[in-house]
């Protein structure tokens, strides 16, 4: 019964066109100053060396995304959008200190990714902007710390399976014993950073190519396989090299890891985006 007597209140509808006109910088500016606090840990986790800054890139792509945009915004946002990201930012305020900080950072940063995509254009896929709001989290050391034990057994284990066609080779966790010589598959050989260049890759492709929600989606196990087998690759290689009794100086260790991270950058790139037949179809 309120809502009717709102709307024939003159200043109420007129504070509402103000609303829904208003513009979308300021909307945008208003939910980034909202967000402070988010910006101010994940700064100190960035400057403080426990996490690397890779995060930056993924902010930088989502500002060049709206740049890009920014003559073909929406002069009215999409509404489902704006709300959650008004209420993700409530939430990123009410929560603080009272849930893990990367866990409120991570609310945080897709209320501004909602934000984003109220004002973005439809043919923009809402799937690579939320990739990319995940991606500007300062998550590494998280997934290091939860995921990379178990990504450097997969590999030592599917690199175990490649160089038994050549050597003798037994596997203890996440270490290989080749020919008698321990190697130790440590924490950067998990994959962890490849794994989120992949991700970063695929997201950035799939806005450059205009590719929408289900062609991103469908193409993301490639990304995961791609990964994968690069990192196991890489590993391999170098676990073979070591085996040998070659010595291998630190940058060539960085040059195979470089050149094996290009190859799979690029076999991610093209895998997401060529047209597919079912694309072709459609168009």
């Amino acid at each position: 019964m309120a809502l009717p007597r709102l709307l024939h209140m003159p200043r109420f509808v007129r504070f509402g066109i103000a609303l829904d006109t208003a513009p979308e910088w300021r909307w945008l500016a208003l939910l980034a100053l909202a967000l402070w606090p988010t910006w101010w840990w994940m700064g100190q986790r960035m400057v403080d060396g426990s996490d690397d800054p890779l995060g930056l890139l993924a902010l930088t792509a989502l500002g060049g995304l709206l740049w890009q945009h920014r003559g073909h915004l929406r002069a009215a946002p999409r509404l489902g959008f704006q709300v959650t990201a008004l209420a993700g930012a409530v939430l990123t305020t009410a929560l603080h200190q009272q849930l893990p900080d990367l866990v409120v950072a991570l609310i945080g940063l897709l209320s501004v990714a909602a934000g984003l995509i109220a004002f973005l254009p439809a043919r923009v896929a809402t799937a690579p902007v939320l990739g990319l709001s995940v991606l500007s989290l300062p998550l590494l050391a998280s997934l290091q710390f939860y995921a990379g034990f178990p990504l450097r057994v997969v590999t030592a284990e599917a690199s175990r399976w490649l160089l038994s066609i050549a050597h003798t080779v037994e596997r203890t966790g996440s270490s290989l014993v080749v020919n008698g010589q321990l190697i130790i598959v440590d924490a950067p050989c998990s994959g962890v950073q490849m794994a989120w260049l992949g991700y970063f890759t695929a997201c950035v492709v799939a806005l450059a190519a205009n590719k929408n929600n289900k062609a991103f989606l469908l193409r993301l196990p490639t990304v995961g396989a791609l990964v994968l087998l690069g990192n196991v690759l890489r590993n391999t290689v170098l676990v073979a090299v070591q085996a040998s009794g070659t010595h291998l100086p630190g940058w060539g260790h960085d040059a195979v890891g470089l050149l094996v991270l290009a190859a799979v950058c690029g076999g991610i790139a093209w895998a997401m985006g060529r047209t597919g037949n079912l694309e072709r179809a459609t168009s």
